[in-house]
């Protein structure tokens, strides 16, 4: 490696009053330099060697993501972004923009310098960069995790002038510049706070101190022991049942019979059981995510067991819309999507194959081998002509992409179905991919977009697979969607309690 300082360059002329604040940066690191700092000279050059090329943020990040809560894998998954982007910026514009010499090692004590001196240019500070990227971006997710990530970050900003590797101005400008990528960063992709659901229409329902006459009935085939434990702690009042799934809607029923308060814990299709058990008795539900995606918990604004106990005990909760879909047949009712074409062919091959390899290897191989077949799985009549389609996608509620975040509800009850057609011809894989792509947009050649408050399809093919929050059925002959407004009454925690 060669160095990026050119000693050869010539200097720039004088200026009063950037020679000035230089005159002040070089007694800034002259006065730290000669200061005696209790504790540091044992912590500081080995957080500074630790931080080298991201090392310690890629360790935080994965001690967070390994806390398995949604919002520390997402915070860890933030911090990393903003480190990245701050990184490509001082990388490719700031050292090279600002050709600055290291600092002259001579006013600092040998124990404090680094056995491996670097040799890029000093101006910003790299190391700062990366520090303060990592934490904001982190803090901006979760302001608790930033709050623990927050003072390493600040003692490596500080480590580089107490190795003599840097200026403070180095390390300010370094600072500056991660803490506006971090925020870059969060302008791409929008946090949960900054796009959270509305606290609206607002339900009455009691408030369970220590969870007293709250049932909870959690899928144990989803690996919810350990939430179970935690609810238990938060909540010891309320009545905790464990079942396979095949157990799951006898034992929703029993609990329904002498709950005030019906409670579940499993993915988006056990919720989905609970919530037809819950509109059948007329009782409010209270979901914990307990699966893999948990799509309805999230865009409630529910995502452990801090948020539902706090909603729980003080009385917190919401009216939501549900989806309801009926045919000659078979009905149900969906609190996310209900779909047909490719993706109900996917579940079916996933499903197929999740036991055996785990849920997101299926979920790839369900994908390769649905988009390679040529065979379209439905068919539509418009104006007398029928067409092929892909794919017809119906939300419960108006999925909205923000940034380039993935399209997510911003209202649980705004009384819409969005649907979203795919249309047929050659690749689908291209296909579907353009129509992602597009996103909103309503007029494409592969996608089209609008919402209504009822759908019917005629004419659907008997054998015809149906999609509906992750579980699957077979339909045939006339298909109605429909929207039911604010059926149901979710428990959550309002902004501002």
């Amino acid at each position: 490696m060669t160095p990026d300082v050119d000693l050869t360059a010539p200097k720039p002329g004088r200026h009063a009053v950037r020679d000035a604040l230089l005159a002040l940066d070089c007694r800034l690191f002259e006065f730290a330099a000669e200061r005696n700092w209790p504790l540091a000279e044992p912590v500081l050059p080995r957080l500074s060697r630790s931080a080298n090329h991201g090392v310690l943020w890629f360790a935080a990040g994965a001690v967070m993501a390994a806390s398995r809560t949604p919002r520390a894998r997402r915070a860890a998954a933030r911090g990393l972004a903003s480190l990245g982007l701050a990184s490509l910026t001082i990388n490719t514009l700031g050292k090279r923009s600002v050709r600055r010499p290291r600092p002259v090692l001579d006013p600092v004590p040998l124990v404090r310098q680094l056995k491996r001196q670097p040799i890029t240019t000093s101006f910003p500070s790299g190391h700062s960069a990366s520090a303060a990227a990592f934490a904001t971006g982190v803090a901006l997710e979760s302001p608790s995790w930033g709050a623990a990530v927050g003072p390493v970050a600040w003692s490596v900003a500080l480590s580089r002038v107490y190795t003599g590797v840097h200026f403070p101005s180095d390390v300010l400008a370094g600072a500056l510049l991660g803490a506006g990528a971090a925020f870059a960063v969060r302008g791409l992709v929008p946090t949960r706070a900054q796009i959270g659901t509305p606290p609206r229409p607002r339900a009455e329902v009691p408030a369970l101190p220590e969870g007293e006459g709250l049932v909870v009935v959690a899928n144990s085939a989803a690996g919810t022991s350990e939430r179970v434990r935690a609810l238990q702690a938060a909540l010891p009042r309320a009545e905790l049942v464990e079942c396979q799934p095949a157990d799951m809607l006898a034992e929703l029923e029993k609990a329904a019979a002498h709950a005030r308060v019906l409670g579940v814990c499993g993915g988006d299709g056990t919720v989905n059981r609970a919530a037809e058990v819950a509109l059948r008795h007329g009782l409010p539900l209270a979901v914990l995510p307990g699966g893999t995606l948990n799509h309805f918990a999230y865009d409630l604004g529910v995502e452990g067991v801090n948020d539902l106990s706090r909603a729980v005990q003080r009385g917190e909760a919401v009216r939501v819309d549900v989806g309801r879909f009926r045919c000659a047949g078979t009905r149900g009712i969906f609190l996310n999507t209900c779909s047909l074409g490719v993706y109900p062919e996917l579940v079916r091959v996933r499903d197929r194959w999740s036991h055996r390899i785990g849920g997101w290897p299926a979920g790839v191989l369900a994908a390769l081998r649905v988009l390679r077949t040529d065979r379209h799985p439905l068919e539509a009549e418009f104006r007398g002509r029928t067409r092929p389609l892909w794919l017809l996608f119906v939300g419960n509620g108006t999925y909205h992409r923000v940034g380039l975040a993935p399209g997510r509800r911003l209202d649980l009850a705004d009384g819409q179905l969005d649907v979203r057609v795919v249309h047929g011809g050659r690749r689908p894989a291209t296909r579907l991919l353009a129509a992602a792509l597009a996103g909103p947009l309503t007029r494409s050649p592969v996608h089209a977009a609008v919402q209504v408050s009822r759908l019917r399809l005629a004419g659907v093919t008997p054998g015809t697979l149906l999609a509906y929050d992750g579980e699957v059925t077979e339909v045939a002959g006339e298909v109605t969607l429909e929207k039911l407004p604010e059926a149901l009454t979710v428990y959550r925690p309002l902004s501002g309690s």
